[in-house]
């Protein structure tokens, strides 16, 4: 069930997608409401699952990532749930997407230190893993995140 939101509740939301780490002061005063009701709203968005969790956003060539690239995978159907749990094992692997509506079954956003790392990833890695059948990289030239 969705949770029902509000303006105020939107508008900590983007607040926090902003700044995870901002005060629950500074918080308040960019809503416009009192320290205590933006802190019991920001609870009950943690209660109802709207808010999972607070994440630093790392740049990944700055790192030691410095190549990144969506891979799509054609997959058995009937290996998705064996397949996301390995795929949720390969550290290179920051995002996977099941998708429908296309030539592909599953999008995943790979990011590794270079070229090589990619390959090995792709054809030792991926490739390698039961439901798998086939594979299509896309390098990323430039992110652009949207923040």
């Amino acid at each position: 069930m969705d949770a029902q939101l509000d303006d105020t509740d939107r508008r900590i939301l983007h607040e926090l997608t902003r700044d995870g780490r901002m005060s629950v002061r500074a918080l308040a005063d960019a809503v416009n409401v009192s320290r205590s009701h933006a802190y019991s709203r920001v609870e009950r968005l943690r209660a109802l699952g709207v808010l999972e969790g607070f994440t630093a956003v790392v740049n990944p060539a700055r790192s030691g990532l410095g190549t990144s690239a969506y891979v799509t995978l054609t997959v058995r159907q009937s290996s998705w749930r064996e397949l996301s749990d390995r795929l949720r094992h390969v550290p290179e692997v920051k995002h996977m997407a099941l998708v429908g509506g296309g030539d592909v079954d599953v999008i995943l956003l790979v990011r590794t230190r270079d070229n090589e790392a990619l390959r090995r990833v792709v054809l030792d890695v991926l490739q390698e893993i039961p439901g798998v059948l086939s594979t299509h990289t896309l390098l990323i030239f430039e992110d652009m995140p949207n923040r």
